[in-house]
């Protein structure tokens, strides 16, 4: 049995994270998929608005089963990505992880991950948000107004988005052992990421400072490590933003 194999779904909630959160740690909770043909409120990383019109997108939080330690929930979302990453290739679709936590498909966001946490003394409950665009609308809607626009899977190849899903779980679960290694899982985020040398341009949050240079690799804590005109830095995942 897979420990994923617990997948519950619904029509339209506000996001599929805050209803895992409500529960996250309980037994009920523990290898849980919730799936969502639309969310209302759907969220990226720092409040950001997460649109997908209804039907067009794989929406889902997965929680794990186990407690992770809470010194390596960084490396969860890395985790995640590659998952997705593998699990599209299974379909044929190459796709590019980017720092800190999107997929691109030929240049554009094609998917976004938000993880969530619930830290309990030195181990957390941890659970895995992805939106996923699958099927381009008809008529682009809301889409209009996201800059830059997105790309969505049919773009390239049409996909259903119950295998995909079954495609993605099976895969966390063949790699759900890499969690205990988060200097492997890092490793293998870089290639799939095409580090060292991918160009990035980057703005730190709070200022209007930005930064341009070549990256280098991951930090310890899933940092970002760029070479830039003013010598090398390392962006945390809470300080910057990747500008396309």
């Amino acid at each position: 049995m897979s420990r994923f194999s617990q997948i519950r779904r619904v029509g339209s909630t506000g996001s599929t994270n805050d209803d895992i959160a409500k529960i996250l740690g309980e037994p009920q909770a523990r290898g849980l998929t919730l799936v969502s043909d639309y969310q209302i409120s759907g969220a990226g990383r720092k409040g950001r608005a997460w649109i997908a019109p209804p039907g067009s997108a794989l929406l889902f939080t997965t929680a794990l089963p186990d407690q992770v330690p809470a010194r390596d929930l960084w490396v969860v979302p890395f985790w995640i990505g590659l998952v997705v990453h593998d699990a599209l290739a299974g379909f044929g679709i190459a796709t590019q992880l980017q720092w800190p936590n999107d997929v691109l498909l030929d240049g554009a966001k094609v998917a976004g991950i938000l993880c969530i946490s619930r830290v309990a003394g030195p181990q957390a409950w941890v659970a895995c948000g992805v939106g996923l665009n699958v099927a381009r609308p008809a008529e682009p809607g809301a889409l209009i107004d996201i800059d830059p626009p997105p790309a969505f899977l049919s773009d390239v190849s049409a996909c259903d988005r119950d295998e995909l899903l079954a495609h993605i779980l099976r895969r966390a679960d063949a790699s759900y052992e890499m969690l205990a290694s988060p200097d492997i899982i890092a490793r293998a985020w870089e290639r799939a990421a095409g580090l060292p040398g991918a160009r990035y341009r980057l703005r730190l949050d709070g200022s209007d400072e930005r930064i341009e240079g070549k990256a280098v690799q991951l930090g310890t804590a899933g940092e970002l490590v760029i070479d830039s005109h003013d010598g090398r830095r390392s962006i945390s995942q809470a300080d910057g933003r990747v500008l396309r």
